[in-house]
């Protein structure tokens, strides 16, 4: 067989997989975020990763802000599950922020998580909190060319 017609079959079977393997972390967020919702309100936060770990949290919330569950996915691959986190069960989410003695103990990632799901959870609650839409990548990619044609501009403009 032709060495591109194997490469190909390769690269495809590998595609395949990879949409398997997401549809199964989706259908175990789905399960996980059921069984928090029947406990009460859900806050999640979030930390995308591109290179590095990306990082979910959510927190079962009553209705006072008292946190009754938690469950944390951390990782780069299709392959990160939740996780229970004990050590947050009773506080009060409006009072994770960086000073608190349980939050200083997590590592950055998952510390940006809680930060945003505590800010999502109190802007919610204040009634002021709009959704942002994605920005596609492309246009993405085009805001950081524009960023960088800003840059080289303003140092061009220094040197002379």
């Amino acid at each position: 067989m032709n060495f591109f017609i194997i490469l190909g079959l390769f690269m495809l079977g590998a595609y395949v997989l990879q949409v398997l393997l997401t549809l199964k972390q989706i259908k175990h967020f789905t399960k996980v975020y059921q069984s928090m919702r029947q406990k009460g309100k859900v806050a999640i936060g979030r930390r995308s990763g591109k290179v590095k770990a990306g990082t979910i949290v959510m927190f079962a919330v009553d209705d006072q802000g008292v946190i009754l569950d938690c469950q944390k996915m951390q990782g780069v691959t299709i392959l990160a599950r939740f996780k229970a986190m004990d050590q947050f069960i009773g506080e009060d989410i409006h009072y994770l922020d960086k000073y608190h003695p349980k939050f200083r103990q997590c590592n950055r990632l998952l510390q940006e998580a809680i930060l945003n799901a505590r800010e999502i959870y109190v802007r919610v609650q204040a009634g002021n909190y709009q959704e942002q839409p994605a920005v596609s990548p492309l246009t993405g990619a085009a805001l950081q060319l524009n960023l960088w044609k800003t840059k080289l501009q303003m140092k061009l403009k220094k040197e002379c």
